[in-house]
């Protein structure tokens, strides 16, 4: 490729930084665009995204734009960069048309589903809490609607039922830096070609929030198993015992419809030494296998247990 295509990458978190780094390899990334400086942590000390952190490393001297908002003297700023194209990843911010306009190859966007299936801003964990068989990374055209533009490239792969929100978003960063700076290419070739979403196929994630991580124990076991993966590391799952918040780190599902009929769910039956910790559920058993009290340090379910004496019985999550 004679001559590099200049580009804008636009992008926040640390599923973004693999392909900022593809594209750099290939292209001339000539401004990065990422979400404003945020108080982080228990200190709530001010950090940057990690994409801005990356690139300060890896593009010194390439401006990093960190607005608030794209109004015109951002618009003016990228026009200054004179970029070819926009390259997206986990930006968070829909772009309007006199922004996409600033770029005469248009804009693409890496998204971790199979799209149309979960559009939006959170398609990992609603692929696990959904219990989805496959996902997988697309790269599409930027369009006026949130992720409707055409497809350019997507490749699919089966899921175990194990993930973490955690480990599938290394996966999708991982693929889906390889697969934008592919299609980045073909866009400098011309040779790009793009196929319309089925608007019938589609579907849509809702942001998540912190108290989406309260288990309710009323539920089948494998549902609680496919949420608490979904919401590891964030926003974690979690219930109370005695009143003080548990955090549960990890659990496994046991199937065992007729344990403890007419018990409460969320009460613990036992504690197995194989197992975990063993509370009823809405139907099945869940082995809570590592667990965190409040200002306390992880432990596992041996240790835990051996600090909280007279558990079996215990309802917890009241």
């Amino acid at each position: 490729m004679a001559t590099p295509l200049r580009v804008l990458f636009a992008g926040s978190p640390e599923i973004a930084v693999p392909a900022l780094e593809a594209i750099a390899l290939r292209h001339q990334v000539v401004g990065v665009l990422s979400n404003p400086d945020a108080p982080k942590g228990r200190g709530l000390a001010v950090e940057r995204t990690p994409i801005a952190a990356r690139a300060a490393e890896l593009l010194p001297g390439v401006p990093i734009l960190t607005p608030a908002r794209l109004g015109q003297v951002e618009r003016d700023a990228v026009a200054a960069l004179r970029p070819d194209v926009l390259a997206v990843f986990a930006y968070g911010h829909i772009f309007g048309p006199k922004f996409l306009g600033l770029f005469h190859l248009g804009g693409i966007n890496a998204h971790p589903s199979l799209l149309p299936r979960w559009r939006g801003c959170a398609p990992i964990p609603y692929a696990i809490m959904h219990r989805d068989e496959r996902t997988g990374v697309s790269v599409q055209r930027i369009a006026a609607r949130m992720d409707a533009g055409e497809i350019l490239a997507q490749t699919a792969f089966e899921l175990t039922g194990s993930e973490t929100t955690g480990s599938l978003s290394e996966r999708c960063a991982l693929l889906g830096a390889g697969m934008m700076a592919d299609a980045l290419d073909l866009l400098k070739e011309g040779t790009e070609c793009g196929e319309p979403q089925d608007e019938r196929q589609a579907t849509y994630s809702a942001a998540i929030s912190k108290d989406d991580g309260k288990i309710d124990f009323s539920t089948d076991v494998r549902d609680l198993y496919a949420r608490v993966r979904a919401f590891d590391p964030w926003p974690g799952s979690w219930t109370t015992l005695n009143g003080d918040r548990l955090a549960v780190l990890a659990m496994e599902p046991h199937d065992d419809e007729d344990a403890a009929l007419g018990v409460a769910h969320g009460t613990i039956l036992r504690v197995d030494k194989f197992n975990g910790i063993m509370v009823k559920t809405g139907r099945g058993l869940a082995a809570l296998k590592r667990l965190q009290l409040r200002g306390k340090k992880p432990l596992g379910f041996k240790e835990f247990s051996n600090g909280a004496r007279g558990l079996e019985g215990t309802i917890l999550g009241i």
